[in-house]
């Protein structure tokens, strides 16, 4: 099985000379230096990719119906039904469910250790089981639903790190958990109890083999933030001077993890019956899920790789700060990074004090969040107020990068073309997304989802964006994916967590603030300028509804997307004179249109159907819309360097006669 998805994957040269289509007409390739590669998730012109996932450099790979459906029928593993639902197949992971076993049966004592602890969990659980079956008969399980929630927090606090850590994901899915339970759950994603000091400081000296004394001047004598698998402090490099956050693993954590994860999953294997029914999966996907981002959280290598990608996706954006990773201080257990000296999102009187505009902060943090789930594919999984900080010069600050997730090529697509489905109001193919997404098995009926679909988005959508908010959706669609087999994938639980989360940030520092009002001026400023055949595909899909060019739509697109280059100028992260980013960005301050003229020429000059209906378009209702067009051209004119467009189109003009001599040949060729 995995060596038919192998066999998909391709290199990075493969992808280089792909050619690039758009309706079957060639467009020119773009300057290497313009449109540089990303990390993880390199954007390229088919569906196939390259990816280096979380630094396992691993090959990335789109997966053809046909080989879909082959593959669903001749394997039952859930690790292959993940690679297959995410378009991606990873030759080396530190997850497998015989990695697991083979890890808890190797120790001594393995049985008796596993029967204590069996023993352990179900009573624990068991007991709070049958208090809910009590309150259950004796009518009140509504009242005391607030105390409940709050026990279970307590309870998975009591049973260990890898309780804990599953119920931050609980805490993520509307699909197993109640709402007011997810409530109380958040609570554990950023309180929880710190081990000793003097524990921490011993794990620190034996991974780095040398004494404290040796590596920093001075270290917090109390850490500086503590979660379910590892703590932080403040110190001072002796060597540099420098000021540094040391992340420290929890003691001994690592086989409790792998332990449970074998209960977890021997548990699921009698819980796929249930689980098929209601989530339209078995439990041992969801399981696996779990222990495979749970397992590489818990190797700091890999978080130090993850940072690196952060670093050179984000490189040459002076509107984005992210730490510097010591990789030769740092080790699996202990993580050395730079000190960043910012200030925590939820003081927002501390951030005016500063002298940090608001309003362009909000921008930045907003276009930056959506970089990492449109563009670069890879994207902050926690980002909740204590990882994230605004800077004194205007710039965005993340820390903590051990959860982060993956998307791929294919899932960003499909993300846009639900985006495109929503605009359009075509629910039937928004209902499509989701099993494309994976969030619904394949084959399973979405007939009955669209009009709870329709409903959710017309009920939010016709307020405008005054009154939208993602928690107001989010709440709605718990419900749908509570009464239907849907199935919140892990990585689109994080994409909910975090867009709720950042929200919720923007809220803090301003309570009127509209996501959707940045956030929409972003992603029209990317389907007007970005240059990927893709996202060009989808601009025309935009554009065209129902074979009728939409003229209102394209200028609320230029309207936006000017918005947006103006919130983003204004930011003082930007006002950049002589820095070395400041060249790359003097572009920033201006809507740059031009390759997207020259594709769309293009489009006209060779593709009869788009030619047609641009003509209808202009010609409408029997009458010439020259206005419209004027209403167009005005507000880009001040857009478009005339001079610099001429240039490039002489210096086009060889490959457009190449292209058109070699579309009428094949016109020619065809009609015989």
């Amino acid at each position: 099985m995995m060596n038919l998805i192998h066999s998909n994957c391709i290199n990075r040269s493969q992808i280089s000379s792909s050619p690039v289509s758009i309706h079957g007409v060639p467009l020119p390739r773009r300057n290497k230096k313009k449109h540089s590669a990303v990390r993880v998730s390199n954007f390229a012109a088919s569906s196939t990719e390259v990816v280096a996932d979380n630094g396992r450099r691993s090959l990335t790979a789109s997966v053809d119906s046909k080989s879909r459906a082959l593959t669903s029928g001749m394997s039952s593993s859930a690790l292959e039904q993940l690679d297959i639902e995410r378009g991606v197949c990873i030759p080396f992971r530190k997850y497998s469910p015989e990695t697991v076993r083979n890890k808890v049966l190797e120790s001594r004592g393995a049985v008796a250790s596993l029967i204590l602890r069996g023993v352990e969990i179900v009573w624990k659980l068991g007991l709070y089981w049958s208090s809910l079956m009590y309150d259950c008969l004796v009518g009140r399980d509504k009242e005391v639903v607030p105390f409940r929630a709050r026990q279970l927090r307590n309870l998975l606090c009591d049973l260990g790190p890898s309780f804990i850590k599953a119920g931050q994901v609980l805490a993520n899915r509307p699909d197993i958990i109640r709402e007011d339970y997810m409530n109380e759950l958040c609570i554990l994603q950023d309180d929880v109890p710190p081990f000793p000091n003097q524990v921490a400081f011993k794990i620190i000296e034996e991974e780095l083999g040398q004494p404290l004394e040796a590596l920093s001047s001075k270290i917090s004598s109390r850490t500086i933030a503590a979660a379910s698998l590892g703590q932080v402090y403040r110190a001072t490099l002796c060597s540099s001077g420098e000021d540094v956050a040391i992340k420290v693993q929890r003691p001994q954590i690592e086989p409790i993890i792998y332990r449970d994860l074998f209960l977890f999953r021997t548990l699921a294997s009698f819980l796929n019956g249930i689980s098929i029914q209601k989530l339209g999966c078995n439990a041992e996907l969801i399981v696996d899920e779990f222990g495979e981002k749970l397992l590489e959280e818990l190797d700091y290598t890999l978080e130090a790789r993850n940072i690196e990608d952060f670093l050179e996706n984000f490189k040459g954006d002076p509107t984005v700060k992210i730490p510097l990773v010591y990789k030769n201080l740092s080790g699996s257990r202990v993580l050395v990074m730079e000190w960043i000296d910012g200030i925590r999102c939820t003081d927002p009187q501390a951030i005016k004090n500063a002298g940090i505009d608001v309003n362009g902060f909000l921008t930045v943090g907003v276009s930056a969040a959506l970089r990492q789930l449109l563009e670069f594919g890879l994207f902050h999984g926690d980002p909740h107020p204590g990882n994230i900080f605004a800077m004194r010069d205007g710039r965005i600050a993340y820390v903590d990068f051990g959860n982060v997730a993956v998307l791929s090529q294919q899932n960003k697509q499909i993300l846009i073309d639900a985006v495109v489905h929503a605009v359009n109001e075509d629910y039937s193919e928004m209902a499509n997304d989701f099993t494309r997404l994976g969030f619904l098995a394949s084959g399973t009926d979405v007939s009955p989802i669209i009009p709870a679909l329709e409903a959710i988005w017309q009920n939010s959508a016709g307020k405008g964006l005054s009154d939208f908010n993602f928690r107001s959706v989010t709440g709605k669609f718990n419900k749908l994916v509570y009464n239907y087999p849907i199935r919140i994938p892990e990585r689109f639980s994080l994409v909910i967590r975090s867009l709720l989360t950042q929200e919720g940030i923007c809220f803090t520092l301003k309570p009127d603030f509209k996501f959707l009002e940045v956030a929409y001026p972003y992603v029209a400023k990317r389907l007007l300028t970005d240059p990927n055949p893709a996202l060009r595909e989808r601009l025309i899909q935009v554009l065209f509804k129902d074979g009728v060019f939409q003229w209102k739509r394209l200028e609320n697109l230029i309207v936006l997307a000017k918005e947006n280059v103006a919130k983003m100028s204004s930011n003082p992260a930007l006002q950049v004179k002589n820095g070395p980013t400041s060249r790359s960005w003097q572009t920033v301050s201006k809507l740059d249109l031009t390759d997207t003229i020259k594709d769309g020429a293009r489009l006209v000059l060779f593709d009869e159907g788009i030619r047609r209906q641009l003509l209808l378009a202009l010609t409408e209702d029997s009458k010439l819309h020259v206005e419209e067009l004027v209403d167009v051209y005005k507000l880009v004119e001040d857009d478009i360097n005339i001079p610099a467009v001429a240039m490039e189109v002489v210096q086009d003009f060889p490959n457009v006669v190449r292209d058109f001599l070699l579309s009428w040949s094949n016109s020619v060729l065809s009609d015989r």
